[in-house]
């Protein structure tokens, strides 16, 4: 009983730990003092404002940008890195590309950042791109980044699924790719969501890597926050990060309720064949119907 009890004391304690500062967060997002950490009553005036910080709203739309392309392009990359890593079991060199492919998992982004950095420079003095670096660079930079993790997430559902019914499509006459996106690709859409959902919000998250491959004008939002930071938390930065709070609660509640009304709906659609063939099983004559031994009863 006390064990059960300290578990859930520690459970509260780690969920007051992460939620408790988001809380505090939006709060003070709605104090009309101009200093953080003196309450001055409550006001919408820094939301209104942020209609006229041209340059801090530019960089949230400009992050929402990145992202939204690094999640295509990490899904895409990450999920055809799995499928060689888990369906081509034999090519010469699988253990080097398993090993490059995880490489940026446990890389530091200093050195990843750095090594971006020198390839985009020596390839504008060799083929004159990218001319000045941006969106694009960023871009590039964290879909390497981000599709690693796709790939161990996909990869990982690509190991769990039942072979016998891609090779039963197959052997009705479907063609490798249309199994792959009519029968793989559905199977395995919890994990491209998972992966995508994950690399936007590493995309959203990165100074480090965004820090050495970006130009002039292309600043991100972290690289925005983390320069005004170092002048003093202003309270349009708390405003916000409660807007970006505010759209991942929204979005992940969003995912949450059709992910259960699909499994709802796929659960319903099994018991409606079961009680189908069951009815149609009842139908047929006696002579037809399955015949069910008994088991014998031993001594």
């Amino acid at each position: 009983m006390n064990r059960f009890g300290f578990s859930r004391m520690m459970l509260v304690f780690g969920l007051l730990f992460i939620y408790l500062p988001m809380l505090i967060l939006v709060i003070y997002s709605f104090n009309a003092s101009k200093l953080v950490t003196v309450w001055g009553g409550w006001s919408v005036k820094w939301y209104v404002g942020l209609l006229d910080n041209t340059q801090l709203m530019g960089s949230v739309v400009r992050s929402l940008e990145i992202a939204c392309y690094t999640a295509v392009a990490a899904v895409a990359l990450g999920t055809l890195a799995a499928f060689v890593l888990t369906r081509v079991t034999r090519f010469k060199g699988r253990t080097l590309f398993g090993g490059l492919v995880t490489a940026p998992l446990v890389m530091p982004e200093v050195i990843t950042g750095l090594s971006l950095l020198l390839l985009f420079v020596a390839m504008a003095q060799m083929i004159g791109w990218p001319q000045e670096r941006g969106i694009v660079t960023i871009w590039i930079a964290h879909t390497t980044f981000c599709a690693a993790y796709v790939a161990v997430v996909v990869s990982a559902r690509l190991r769990e699924l039942d072979l016998s019914i891609e090779e039963a499509a197959m052997d009705l006459g479907a063609r490798p790719l249309k199994v792959f996106f009519l029968i793989t690709i559905p199977m395995i859409a919890p994990s491209l969501a998972a992966g995508g959902m994950m690399s936007f919000a590493l995309s959203l998250d990165d100074l480090v890597l965004a820090s050495f491959v970006s130009g002039p004008g292309s600043t991100t939002l972290p690289m925005e926050v983390f320069s005004a930071v170092r002048l003093g938390v202003k309270p349009e930065i708390n405003a916000v990060a409660s807007l970006i709070l505010l759209a991942v609660s929204i979005v992940t509640f969003m995912v949450w309720y059709f992910s259960r009304k699909a499994e709802a709906s796929r659960k319903r659609a099994i018991q409606e064949a079961m009680d189908q063939t069951a009815s149609e099983s009842w139908k047929q004559p006696a002579s037809q119907r399955p015949v069910t031994q008994p088991i014998a009863a031993t001594a």
